[in-house]
């Protein structure tokens, strides 16, 4: 392209010319984060996703606070695209971690406030894989509290994102909308999903264990058994629990307990309301008093509540009943 063609009457504009492009390629280079500082923040945050598989919500809410504080700072200042992705990016995983901490504490509204926090980061990232699993994993909150249909929505959303390949996503995805299908009674879909899911993920290679945002073998098994306790398929459910409480080490968080809770599930489904009703109120108080939040509670209700006809009343029911209305500390 030839160069602008300017007269020496207007020598100045084209000093305006170049005067502007430099100041925009500053404008561009300029932020106040180094790519050195942005891979120390991810070792960070990598190391916070590895902690929270074992720690308890409330002193993870405490960390993942002062490390998101730390990322939004850096975003509301001018940064280069590539570092703003990665802003985004870590906001997405550390708000979704909050989200589910606050969860598992009870504290629903703000834990759906923060899922859309974390959806809106994993857009802003145009990253579609962490897009998709942000969505699977909101999907646990309605999946718990309801309304079914937003987990089965939430879940669907996810599964379509990702099913132009195979991935560790796609198959949390699928597993996630399949236990939501199940628990509404829609087994025929959902058991077409259970289909997917483990078509999925029978092709990928091993995903580490101890990372918040992986799905390794035990969590996906941990979905499964739900879809088949909702089923009402106790032997499959049955299977799939004790192979993944055989993947489970100590101290591992709730997901070994809730896997307890959905075979105290199956026994309800089966009419031992007795075993059903021990194995709920055993399993909960073996889970240390720091993991022994409102989710693991709501549950063990569910046991109750699953009971058939006057079973609801019979002596285990009743103790079951009273430990859960127990204040914290007394239980």
């Amino acid at each position: 392209m030839p160069a602008l063609d300017l007269n020496p009457a207007v020598d100045h504009l084209a000093d305006r010319v170049d005067s502007v492009r430099r100041c925009v390629d500053r404008t561009l280079a300029a932020g106040s984060v180094s790519l050195g500082q942005l891979d120390l923040m991810e070792e960070r945050l990598l190391l916070a996703r590895q902690e929270y598989v074992h720690s308890a919500p409330t002193s993870m809410l405490k960390q993942l606070l002062l490390d998101i504080q730390e990322v939004e700072e850096l975003a509301q200042e001018r940064q280069p695209a590539s570092v703003q992705v990665r802003l985004a990016e870590m906001t997405a995983v550390l708000a979704t971690l909050i989200a589910d901490s606050l969860m598992k504490l009870g504290d629903l509204r703000r834990s759906r406030s923060w899922y859309s926090t974390a959806k809106h980061a994993s857009d802003e990232s145009g990253n579609l894989e962490l897009r998709a699993r942000v969505r699977a994993q909101a999907a646990m909150l309605p999946y718990y509290y309801g309304p079914l249909e937003s987990a089965i929505t939430l879940a669907r959303e996810a599964r379509i994102m990702t099913r132009s390949k195979p991935s560790s996503t796609a198959a949390f995805a699928a597993v996630a909308e399949a236990r939501a299908l199940a628990q509404q009674g829609n087994s025929a879909i959902a058991d077409a999903r259970v289909r997917d899911a483990c078509a999925i993920f029978e092709k990928l290679p091993a995903d580490p264990a101890d990372d918040a945002f992986a799905f390794p073998q035990r969590r996906f098994l941990l979905y499964l058994s739900g879809a088949f306790t909702a089923m009402g398929r106790s032997s499959q459910a049955r299977r799939v629990q004790d192979q993944a409480l055989a993947l489970y080490p100590k101290h591992t968080g709730i997901d070994p307990a809730l896997l307890q809770l959905e075979a105290a599930l199956c026994l309800a489904h089966d009419r031992s309301a007795t075993e059903a009703c021990q194995l709920a109120a055993a399993t909960y108080l073996c889970v240390p008093e720091a993991h022994r939040t409102p989710i693991l509670g709501a549950r063990a209700r569910r046991v109750i509540e699953e009971l058939p006809g006057t079973n609801k009343e019979t002596p285990a029911a009743k103790e079951l009943r009273e430990l859960l209305e127990l204040p914290p500390g007394l239980r």
